[in-house]
């Protein structure tokens, strides 16, 4: 359970996303509570979520108009990643017109989301796509329904997911994480069979177990773009149910040793926060390195982690 002193550092109205989100997440009041109210019509005027929009062009992207995906990560795909994490809504002018232009460019017709204009559907950007397009109001959209479609027809047939034709893997966590916000009613048997095979894939690995040891899957990172991390998987298994697994031991001993003294988390660190190959082909190609953006410092408490830590911990103690 999250301290006194820790709750009202949430709830401080500097960030009124945050102070929204633990008012309805953690302190438990209505969506027509009077505070939740005020706080969420602040969101889109005070804090992370104006700073992003006040960079937003008039015609609903960022940095540029040909790419919604580049530069990594400053462009219009990774700013609406953001914003959805920060709940607004299309009920905002500005996000209904960057969603539309986003689901214009990158939908297929076969289903999923590509990453540019003339590629096919992508795995890591349908996830993201899907999940932000949820949190954002359009779990009805058409082309929303035939992405979580799509998850259920590219699905490996042992259980999780590839991405790049990799083999499944841990990182390929972005389904579930997108059907940890849609609607149970709008799931077909289908997608049910499809999210048990993927987390009895995760549970099998405790999170963390594939292959040598990853360092930074240790690491609490925000924004998450597309990469992986501990809390990233005990975020959405303990969304999706399964937070009485006794197999999430290991990952929930990790966020529990990770606490401050004072109570909250630090981001650890801000993407690309990488090791092994991929920091190898950074090293070699610098010019296709993603350029970092972050909306808290490095090595410092963080809102962002500490309210996701104390949402993970409090779906633990109800599942008991």
């Amino acid at each position: 359970m999250a301290s006194k002193k820790v709750l009202d550092w949430l709830l401080e109205d500097d960030q009124p996303a945050v102070q929204y989100l633990t008012l309805k997440e953690l302190v438990g009041k209505a969506e027509d509570d009077p505070e939740v109210q005020a706080a969420k019509e602040l969101i889109p005027k005070k804090g992370w979520a104006a700073d992003v929009l006040v960079r937003q062009n008039s015609k609903g992207w960022w940095v540029g108009a040909e790419s919604l995906y580049q530069p990594k990560y400053l462009s219009t795909n990774w700013m609406l990643l953001v914003l959805s994490d920060l709940a607004l809504t299309k009920e905002d002018p500005r996000i209904e017109r960057a969603c539309d232009l986003w689901i214009r460019r990158y939908s297929r017709a076969e289903g999923g989301f590509a990453i540019e204009r003339d590629k096919k559907a992508h795995l890591c950007t349908t996830g993201n796509m899907a999940r932000a397009l949820v949190r954002f109001g359009y779990a009805d959209h058409p082309d929303v329904a035939r992405a979580f479609e799509w998850f259920v027809e590219h699905r490996d047939k042992n259980g999780g997911w590839s991405c790049f034709g990799s083999g499944r893997n841990l990182d390929s966590w972005e389904p579930m994480s997108a059907f940890a916000v849609y609607p149970k009613k709008k799931w077909t048997e289908g997608m049910k069979r499809a999210v048990e095979a993927a987390a009895e894939f995760y549970l099998q690995r405790e999170l963390h177990r594939q292959g040598d040891h990853y360092e930074p899957w240790y690491r609490f990172h925000y924004p998450t773009h597309y990469y992986y991390d501990l809390l990233v998987g005990l975020d959405f298994m303990t969304a999706l149910g399964y937070g009485d697994d006794p197999r999430l031991k290991h990952a929930f001993t990790h966020l529990k040793e990770k606490r401050r003294s004072d109570g909250r988390w630090n981001l650890d660190a801000i993407h690309p926060d990488v090791e092994g190959s991929i920091a190898e082909w950074y090293a070699k190609h610098p010019k296709h390195a993603p350029v970092p953006f972050g909306i808290e410092a490095a090595g410092k408490p963080s809102k962002m982690i500490t309210l996701r830590a104390m949402i993970v911990l409090e779906r633990l103690e109800r599942a008991k």
